[in-house]
């Protein structure tokens, strides 16, 4: 029973972290809490996905496919107040107008959007819409599947990457300070593949393995890419591939099923 309740914890801890779903009930708050928490970082992923799903089947029986969209995206980012958005626009900025590492670090740390975050995420929203209602028009009712999937299966690439790379910046001025200090075991890894898998469930298509395989190809590129240019990952960078992890899914579908 103790064990049961320790994992509630470090779920609902997970759960705060990355969105403002509200707790019904007070938690405990350590440094080893959150480094446990860990394991459900793609589990929160699920629960975003689903509820994505939920807010893009009713709008678009009351309205339609492309305003369904934009509902859904709306309430994706007030889920999880911007969390991996903001990273994005962050690393956008910082890699598009820093040179050197101490310069990317020192853009990457200041809360301004420029025009490179502009930018970047205008064209990141852009293919998330336009993949999204592709797949929409082409098979309406497991695009939902996908939408779950997607969303589980780009947090738990994104957690991956704590377990790949080294975390370069200030841990002790980082709001990602507990996730740093500890990587992630196997235990951890299976717990968090293991709602990959029930999202799979959700739509079960073998050619979407395709779609991970590409996703998972971006965050080995974007992984190379920041430790090439500041030695590792910062929690932005973290943001970031979760960001480009889910359109690359909805773009590896799409390729699968017109190709394979």
């Amino acid at each position: 029973m103790k064990v049961l309740k320790n994992e509630l914890i470090y779920f609902a801890t997970a759960l705060m972290f990355f969105t403002r779903i509200p707790i019904p009930f007070t938690i405990p708050y350590s440094s080893e809490i959150m480094n446990k928490s860990q394991k459900y970082f793609a589990w929160v992923g699920l629960v975003i996905g689903l509820i994505n799903a939920v807010v893009l089947y009713l709008s678009t029986i009351l309205f339609n496919l492309e305003i369904g969209i934009v509902l859904m995206i709306i309430s994706s980012v007030l889920l999880t107040g911007a969390f991996h958005e903001d990273g994005f626009t962050d690393m956008c900025d910082s890699f598009g107008g820093g040179y050197g590492k101490e310069k990317i670090l020192t853009i990457m740390k200041d809360s301004r959007v420029g025009a490179y975050g502009t930018i970047g995420i205008i064209l990141l929203f852009a293919l998330k819409f336009y993949g999204i209602q592709a797949l929409g028009m082409i098979a309406p009712v497991r695009v939902l599947g996908i939408i779950i999937l997607a969303h589980t299966a780009s947090r738990f690439i994104s957690g991956t990457m704590i377990y790949t790379h080294r975390y370069v910046t200030d841990i002790d001025v980082s709001k990602s300070k507990p996730l740093a200090n500890k990587p992630l075991d196997g235990m951890a890894l299976l717990v968090g593949f293991i709602s990959v898998l029930i999202a799979f469930a959700f739509i079960l298509d073998w050619r979407l393995i395709f779609a991970f395989a590409l996703a998972y190809l971006g965050k080995i590129y974007m992984g190379w890419y920041f430790k090439k240019h500041i030695g590792g990952y910062t929690g932005d960078c973290l943001g970031s591939v979760q960001q480009v992890c889910e359109v690359l899914f909805y773009l590896g579908t799409m390729i699968a099923w017109k190709f394979i």
